[in-house]
């Protein structure tokens, strides 16, 4: 058996405000969609996510999500500087032991997204 990908489907009550806070704030694509059924494609480099609205058979009172979307990203500071007036912040940009600089933001629908960058140490400069 291999697993070949994992595709995250977020739902939202609010599909257009979802894919206008995904393409115009995070830079996403929105490469496929269907309004009969509720459903896009959104793309940013390799990350793919689905944004569909929930069916009648599902209850739905906003996200269920009881984790966060962790984006492993270049230039978080540069990302930082265009996010933090723009969208409502979990947690600010911080330096973590864990040897990654980070931050969190919720999306439209009160999802958790979070950035990181790996942090180089001077020894790993020195072996690239």
């Amino acid at each position: 058996m291999k697993f070949k990908k994992m595709t995250p489907m977020i739902w939202t009550s609010e599909m257009d405000m979802t894919i206008a806070f995904y393409t115009e704030v995070l830079g996403f694509g929105c490469t496929d969609r269907n309004d009969e059924w509720g459903w896009a494609v959104l793309h940013h480099n390799a990350i793919e996510i689905m944004v569909s609205r929930p069916n009648e058979h599902t209850p739905f009172g906003g996200p269920v999500f009881t984790g966060s979307f962790y984006f492993v990203i270049e230039d978080i500071d540069a990302l930082w500087e265009l996010l933090k007036e723009q969208t409502y912040i979990a947690y600010p940009i911080e330096d973590f032991d864990w040897n990654m600089r980070e931050f969190g933001i919720f999306d439209n629908n009160g999802y958790l997204l979070q950035f990181g960058q790996e942090i180089l140490s001077d020894t790993s400069l020195e072996e690239e």
